[in-house]
């Protein structure tokens, strides 16, 4: 569905019953406009680890059957909440880091192989592959810094020998959604690079207009930011028919052969599926969470567009009333609503102390240098949005000179 039409949807949903279902964190007079970095997790997902527990006591190593169609259950929730097809191939992991340096680590620094990707990627990414390219990587740092035009830099800076191309569906730092990933995508495939799309800041917030070349894609993304899985649960995306072999590896990528007599002269192998990305032991109180809390949004009746319509309709909120104000706070997020992601940032020079008396006064937001970083949530009330950006306001301008 075009992103337009997403965010123009009217949501209907029971505020006062959702914010029910947060008991634990909706205590006091906090008001968390953090939605973007870390949203308050249901109570469903504080059962869930208990869960976790007391199969492992019941089931002790017999738990991991178990955990495998959990494995199964969520793959095809997060997919479909991903708008891609719940079948498609997928592997899980910590974090996005985790995952994505596995994919790195089937290409070949001796050879020197080509990365491009932009200069607003996540830190995580930037600082790996600023390490790997003292190893040989050759990167192709596209400046991100203006928006207009980054899908055309991109795309003339994916030159024939490119061996991989990253960029965010939407941008950490302002919740730029990033246009022409068909594009993006198709001068990727024609120089033979493979592609990755990291999905964080879309999951469960931003619909993504995916090409119709999907199945080409491999798409990161995790449960920390807008779904309230908590920590610790990643995934990786996989084209049903590549066959890179990452370097990268534990014992799960290939669970199937691990009766198996050990041969140190074959081929290392790699199992079906999201199974060639998969690592090693961890811990599937994550995945625990993450079902329990699919069912939660299940249950609210709020599926990714009408998440979508609620944060739009948040964030247009915040907007337009720091508008109203004569400080001299620039919008640094797209003022369009469709290419305007889940959050709303803000330049200031001190954003960093603001982020620190607002703490104080029981607001919580966060700052990436100059940016302060708004983000709503489907469980705040208006009035709470509206005395947050208030405070917002007073504290920049006790800040400003």
């Amino acid at each position: 569905m075009p992103y337009d039409k997403v965010a123009m949807t009217t949501a209907d949903y029971d505020l006062e019953g959702l914010r029910g279902a947060y008991s634990r964190f909706l205590q006091g007079e906090r008001i968390l406009l953090s939605g973007h970095s870390h949203q308050c997790w249901p109570d469903c997902a504080r059962d869930a680890q208990l869960e976790a527990f007391d199969d492992a006591a019941e089931l002790v190593d017999d738990k991991w059957t178990g955990v495998f169609e959990l494995m199964d259950d969520v793959g095809r929730g997060v997919l479909s909440r991903m708008g891609l097809s719940a079948d498609d191939d997928i592997a899980f992991g910590e974090s996005t880091h985790q995952l994505v340096y596995r994919l790195l680590s089937t290409l070949r620094p001796h050879e020197g192989p080509r990365v491009v990707t932009t200069t607003g990627e996540f830190h995580s990414l930037y600082r790996q592959l600023s390490r790997l390219s003292e190893e040989g990587v050759a990167v192709e740092w596209v400046d991100a810094r203006q928006r207009d035009g980054l899908a055309d830099r991109l795309i003339a800076a994916t030159t024939p020998g490119t061996a991989l191309v990253i960029v965010s569906a939407v941008m950490f730092e302002d919740g730029y959604v990033v246009e022409r990933l068909g594009d993006i995508l198709a001068r990727a495939r024609e120089v033979g690079a493979l592609a990755l799309i990291d999905g964080y800041h879309a999951f469960n917030a931003v619909p993504i207009d995916w090409p119709e070349a999907r199945e080409q894609l491999f798409v990161c993304a995790g449960g920390y930011k807008y779904a309230g899985f908590g920590n610790g649960l990643c995934w990786l995306r996989i084209p049903s028919d590549t066959d890179v072999r990452p370097v990268y590896t534990g014992w799960f990528a290939d669970f199937a052969s691990l009766a198996d007599p050990r041969d140190t002269e074959k081929r290392v192998a790699y199992g079906p599926g999201g199974m060639r990305f998969g690592g090693a032991t961890f811990d599937a109180s994550a995945l625990y969470r993450a079902r329990a809390v699919l069912g939660h949004w299940d249950r609210f009746g709020l599926d990714v567009a009408k998440l979508r319509a609620i944060s739009t309709r948040q964030t247009r909120r915040i907007i337009e009333r720091v508008d109203g104000e004569t400080l001299a706070l620039p919008l640094v997020s797209p003022r369009e609503d469709a290419r305007r992601g889940a959050f709303v940032t803000f330049r200031h020079a001190r954003a960093g102390e603001a982020v620190a008396r607002l703490r104080e006064r029981g607001v919580w937001v966060d700052a990436r240098g100059e940016l302060l970083r708004v983000g709503p949530a489907p469980y705040l009330r208006d009035d709470e949005i509206d005395r947050g950006v208030d405070a917002i306001v007073a504290v920049c301008r006790e800040l400003s000179p």
